[in-house]
């Protein structure tokens, strides 16, 4: 387990990088990547949708282009606060709540979608949290996930696995399906410099 695959180091950690985080986020997330995302999903006006470990709302805004509304969460108060900042604290179009993937604190079969990136290297148990995505989760809903794809070279796959959870499509294969998905699907998504950086994972919980 690397060493941000724990909620208090995470938690720190996105107190300072919060700061800076829209700055460089685009280096890694780009507005292009996350609308290649987007279109996988089934999205209309009135869809239900959670953005889980939101940040600073970089994916939300790109939700919100396609929906009414979204609820967005985050464990990190410091990410929050900049997200507050850009769509209010309290009022629609957003409901935030701060709170974790691995308990998520809404009821089973709300949401149409559920949507994470750039979070799930974060978790300590990533199969518990997508577990609790298929909960909450309508019959037939999507989840799609974004996280760290796994490096190629071996001095480059120890240091990642120092650090958090990167992973590939077999493995992401594996955690979604031992949580339960269906007709589960990748796509590499990364900036024109490394074209593989990310692994988009998408599936559906089980009619």
């Amino acid at each position: 387990m690397g060493v941000l695959e724990n909620k208090a180091r995470a938690r720190l950690f996105y107190k300072y990088l919060s700061k800076v985080y829209d700055q460089v986020n685009p280096f890694i997330w780009n507005e292009e990547m996350r609308s290649d995302a987007l279109e996988l999903l089934d999205l209309e006006d009135d869809s239900t949708v959670l953005d889980v470990g939101c940040g600073t709302g970089f994916a939300t805004a790109g939700l919100l282009e396609h929906v009414d509304e979204v609820y967005a969460l985050d464990q990190s108060e410091h990410q929050l606060e900049q997200a507050y900042a850009k769509f209010g604290k309290r009022a629609p179009p957003v409901q935030f709540h701060r709170g974790d993937a691995e308990r998520l604190p809404f009821a089973t079969d709300t949401f149409d979608v559920v949507w994470s990136s750039g979070s799930i290297e974060y978790w300590p148990n990533p199969i518990l949290a997508l577990r609790e995505f298929r909960r909450v989760l309508k019959p037939g809903g999507q989840v799609l996930v974004v996280g760290p794809n796994y490096p190629d070279t071996f001095l480059a796959q120890k240091l990642a696995d120092s650090i958090m959870l990167f992973y590939d499509e077999y493995e992401a294969d594996r955690m979604f399906k031992r949580a339960g998905f269906e007709d589960v699907k990748h796509m590499f998504q990364g900036p024109s410099y490394d074209p593989y950086v990310a692994i988009t994972t998408i599936g559906r919980a089980p009619e």
